[in-house]
Formats: structure tokens, C-alpha cells, sequence
């Protein structure tokens, strides 16, 4: 098994804190906290430079707010020095998490997201008799700080390395000894690479034909209700020895039911925005404009694909 290592004067190279300072205010430039970091930039990045030496970083400060999306969110928001230095080791963490996760993970990858995510699920609609969803309850407060580290251990090496990462998992508690903080970058990554375990369980389990995860949302294929049942037993049980715990709300249906994921009703034929879907997004961007009562729906064709195409009902 091949490890990374991730030297400390590799995150302080001035080169590289430039470039997550570009990355950390992309589309962010008129905030206060951007201005007043760029107004200084030369010594702001000497400092966080030295403080990543120094092994200070991350500061861990982080500013709390609720969101509703519609569902209720507490968002914990690192400081922009924080975010600067998250970019800066996400440079070099990034590639190496994305190269070790599994195809069937499609959540903040590259090439991958949301509409990958339900064009392979529409597929294996078409293609096994029975699907099953679970949601993890509370994911991202949920995550265990010691196990998590452990995992990281799989793919880097190094006192520094390790060491970063210990100091950007603890610098959050949602409750003694667990928690992610929603809105962070290497919450993103961590959360995500978490479940690469569950994952490589499910790719190597004879009775999963097929399987589509977006986070701590999953999906999975079988090909009768009894191997639905059994290997929701086990998936259950890999999760109990990750710390974490599936939601009541299981599904087991058959897949010419459809199924709803990522904010879309998934059917064999089609696809549909949910009510949540179509209340979260703009107007401009589902095709409604002023006529709020409209409705946009998703279907596939065998030569284009997923295609978006819109029917008005009155």
C-alpha cells in the first residue's frame, strides 16, 4: 500500500499559499474579510507561512449560522486564514483522496456530482429489480475524530502529514470527540473519503449488483427482497463499526417504483425535480421565470443522454 507524504515547508511554500488564497476568495473578493487579507497580502502569507512551520495552523475559528435549504443546517464557517491554509493542504491532499476513492462515490469530485450521480442511478433502475436507500443520521456531527484519523493513516505518512490532519479534525467538536464542521473544505474530503471503506464492502458483496453514493446518501441494487434485507443487515453493521447509524427511514422497493435522490424522482422513464429541489433553486435556473407556477422535469434519451427538456403545465 502506497502512502503519501506532505512535508510542512511544502504547505508553507509561498507558491502554493498563493494559490489557495486564489482559490479561497474565487468569487469572494468583495467580503471584508478577503479585502482585508489582500490589502496585506505579502505578510499575511509570511505569517500563515510561518504559522504552518510553527504547527499552529489551523486557528480554528469559526463563525456559526443557520441555513435552511429547506432542511435546517448549522454551518460552521472557518475564519478566511483558515480557509486559506485548508486550500493550501487540500493541494496536495486532494489528488491523493481522489485517486484512492471509489467510481461509485460522485459527492465534491471532480468529473463526478450530482447529475453523473443520478444518470447511474436511472441506469441501474433500468437494469435490477430492487433498490434500497439509506441516509446516515446526523453525518457530518456524527464523524469520529480517533477513527477518522486512523483511516487517513491508509493513504499518508509523516509526522507532519498526520499531524495536520489530527490538528484539522480537532479544531471542531459538534460533541466531544466527533464532528465535521459543514462548510469546510477538508470537511468535504474528509467526510467524503470516510466512506470509501463502506464502499469497497459494497463493490466486493456478491449480493450488491450495483450501488450510487452521494455523501451519506446510498444506494444499492439487488436482485431479490431477501438479499435487499440481508445486506442491509451487513451494511448496517459496517456503518456500527465506523461510529455511525442509518436513519429510520430505509427504503426497500422495486426499482419500477423509481426512487428520490439528490433532489430528483428518479423513475426508469424519467426524471422529475422534487418539490424541496424546485423551492431551493432560483427561478432563472429551473426555467420558471415569472411563471412561478410552472414545472420542469428531466428525461433521458438514448442519443443525447441526459437532456433537460421543460413542459409547462398550468
Amino acid at each position: 500500500m502506497k502512502r503519501t507524504r506532505i512535508d510542512l515547508t511544502q504547505l508553507a511554500d509561498i507558491r502554493n499559499l498563493m494559490h489557495a488564497f486564489h482559490k479561497a476568495a474565487k468569487d469572494k473578493r468583495h467580503r471584508k474579510s478577503v479585502l482585508r487579507f489582500e490589502k496585506d497580502l505579502d505578510n499575511n502569507l509570511n505569517r500563515l507561512s510561518q504559522d504552518i512551520v510553527d504547527k499552529k495552523l489551523p486557528y480554528g475559528r469559526f463563525r456559526s449560522f443557520t441555513i435552511y435549504d429547506p432542511k435546517k443546517r448549522l454551518i460552521h464557517a472557518a475564519c478566511f486564514d483558515d480557509r486559506v491554509f485548508h486550500y493550501a493542504f487540500m493541494n496536495y491532499a486532494a489528488p491523493v483522496l481522489e485517486k484512492a476513492m471509489s467510481p461509485t462515490s460522485y459527492a465534491c469530485r471532480h468529473g463526478f456530482g450530482v447529475h453523473q450521480a443520478i444518470g447511474k442511478a436511472q441506469k441501474c433502475l433500468r437494469a435490477f429489480p430492487y433498490v434500497i436507500k439509506i441516509d446516515i443520521e446526523g453525518y457530518f456531527p456524527a464523524n469520529p475524530h480517533v477513527k477518522l484519523q486512523c483511516a487517513f493513516t491508509r493513504k499518508f505518512k509523516g509526522s507532519d502529514a498526520l499531524g495536520q490532519i489530527h490538528r484539522i479534525v480537532n479544531s471542531h467538536s459538534s460533541h466531544p470527540g466527533h464532528g465535521l464542521p459543514i462548510g469546510s473544505l477538508t470537511s468535504q474530503y474528509f467526510a467524503n473519503y470516510y466512506l470509501d471503506s463502506l464502499d469497497r464492502f459494497m463493490e466486493n458483496h456478491a449480493k450488491v449488483m450495483a450501488q450510487v453514493r452521494y455523501m451519506d446518501d446510498i444506494l444499492w441494487w439487488c436482485v431479490s427482497k431477501q438479499h435487499a434485507l440481508e445486506t442491509l443487515v451487513e451494511i448496517e453493521n459496517e456503518l456500527a463499526a465506523l461510529g455511525l447509524r442509518i436513519k429510520s427511514n430505509v427504503q426497500i422497493q422495486k426499482s419500477s417504483l423509481g426512487v428520490t435522490f439528490c433532489g430528483y424522482r428518479i423513475l426508469q422513464g424519467a426524471l422529475r425535480l422534487t418539490l424541496r429541489k424546485k423551492t431551493t433553486l432560483p427561478a432563472a435556473e429551473v426555467g420558471l421565470g415569472k411563471a412561478a407556477r410552472k414545472r420542469e422535469y428531466y428525461c433521458f434519451t438514448a442519443a443525447a443522454g441526459l437532456r433537460r427538456r421543460r413542459k409547462y403545465l398550468r
